[in-house]
């Protein structure tokens, strides 16, 4: 097991000092608490390209909404999104013509989806079969809006064009040699996926039916990769794994800002310890077998300390059925519980009781619910690869380092035997974690990061540090 953090030998004399300049920054009010934000400029006018955009769903349309609203807040921005995405934008108080535009390609996109769920595997299976057919539809998506909004781009209306969805790397913009032709500067991402799946896991990579990912690498031919990225004014990658995959000549113009962020305001504070011997574990992610969620069960069964660890699943899917039969097995029916589906604006209160998240998901590459968690004070434990460990420091969570599935297993239930030895580093984590999203993963101050970015592009000075 990986802490980071101090290991426990130190851990006394570190996590004084470290408790010490927290409370001076509280004191002083220049904290990451104080929330401190660059006024915004209505007189930028950027448009926003997201073809996932949707505040009433979850992943990659959350994502792409939650930052374009951010941008929308600070800037005179105008979104173009799908059709699919409208109605939920209309609910959202959005003026359709002068906040967004709809653009209509669902002919192409509804035949490239039922193709891939043909190819897929299964419900919840071959997901990356899903993003490479989604990522040829996107080619006729960018050409519609080029003849919708074409000819007011060429006349100077907007400053610059953000393409934040899809994700995905492998997705290219067909319209970055047209916009470069006319003086438009093109920034794309966050970009974020394709993480190698970790040896010692083939039968999981089986399970869920990523045959494709084997050949992934051919997106590097796909049209367009390449003026993609030699025409963009920056590159925006959401993970290191993603920056280290971009050609060495967009070193300069690169940038590496997570996917994800929080909304503290959803997600509120609360200040987590472990003061008796309970110590509650929630996880939170679909019930498939990459998440890991049998891998938390076993490493509960495994524990043998004197906490009582109580573990909520929140979450659904195929692989439901399994692991409540392997609760059954292990004996821990009075220990784990299952919650089903929770909505957004219900997880606040369904883990007000809850101290710890615990993701052991072997290929995450984004982790948006690792920073839900720190915003509600919950201390993450992650699986120490893909995307969940690039969000936490030396103090503000524990990443689990492992070669495969046994491994894994056992430094969760290290994690465990940690905290118990520790108790106070409990509430010290659940500050920190919290501290750290205010500061540099609220959609607030991601929003302020890309006008830093825009900033560089039209007006020079030296590149933005994140």
């Amino acid at each position: 097991m990986s802490v980071a953090g101090p290991h426990s030998d130190s851990l006394p004399q570190v996590f004084r000092a470290f408790a010490d300049k927290l409370s001076e920054q509280s004191r002083a009010g220049n904290g990451p608490h104080s929330n401190v934000a660059k006024s915004p400029d209505k007189t930028l006018r950027p448009l926003l390209i997201a073809e996932a955009a949707n505040p009433e769903w979850t992943s990659v349309p959350l994502v792409g909404w939650n930052l374009a609203h951010a941008i929308m807040q600070k800037t005179d921005a105008l979104l173009v999104t799908q059709v699919r995405n409208r109605d939920a934008l209309l609910r959202a108080g959005l003026v359709e013509g002068r906040d967004f535009v709809a653009i209509d390609n669902e002919r192409v996109a509804r035949a490239f989806y039922r193709l891939s769920e043909r190819l897929r595997g299964g419900e919840n299976k071959g997901w990356t079969v899903v993003t490479a057919f989604s990522s040829f539809s996107y080619y006729s998506f960018e050409r519609e809006v080029w003849k919708l909004l074409g000819k007011r781009l060429m006349a100077g209306e907007f400053d610059l064009v953000h393409r934040i969805t899809p994700l995905s790397p492998t997705s290219q913009s067909p319209i970055a040699r047209k916009l470069k032709k006319y003086g438009i500067p093109f920034v794309l991402g966050p970009l974020n996926g394709g993480v190698p799946w970790p040896k010692g896991f083939s039968d999981v990579r089986s399970r869920e039916r990523e045959w494709l990912s084997a050949i992934r690498k051919l997106h590097f031919l796909m049209p367009y990769y390449r003026t993609t990225r030699s025409e963009a004014a920056a590159l925006i990658a959401g993970s290191g794994h993603t920056l280290s995959e971009l050609p060495t000549s967009c070193a300069e113009r690169a940038f590496l800002i997570p996917e994800n962020a929080a909304d503290p305001d959803r997600f509120p504070f609360q200040l987590r310890e472990l003061s008796g011997n309970r110590l509650a574990v929630a996880f939170i992610g679909r019930l498939v077998p990459y998440k890991g969620a049998d891998i938390l069960i076993e490493a509960v069964a495994a524990y043998r300390g004197r906490l009582n660890i109580e573990v909520l699943i929140v979450g659904d899917g195929p692989q439901r059925k399994e692991l409540e039969e392997t609760v059954r097995r292990k004996g821990l029916r009075d220990s784990v519980k299952f919650a089903g589906w929770v909505e957004q604006r219900d997880l606040a209160s369904t883990l007000a009781g809850y101290q710890v998240l615990a993701l052991p998901s072997v290929r995450e590459f984004g982790g948006g619910v690792v920073l839900e968690a720190m915003s509600m004070g919950l201390v993450p434990v992650v699986a120490n690869y893909g995307g969940p460990p690039e969000l936490i420091d030396d103090h503000s969570g524990i990443a689990v380092d492992f070669h495969d599935r046994e491994t894994l297993i056992t430094g969760f239930t290290k994690a465990f035997e940690y905290l118990e030895s520790n108790p106070g580093l409990v509430a010290l984590l659940s500050d920190a974690t919290s501290r750290r999203v205010r500061e540099r993963y609220s959609w607030h101050a991601k929003a302020a990061q890309m006008f830093e970015i825009y900033n560089w592009i039209l007006y020079g000075g030296p590149k933005p540090i994140f």
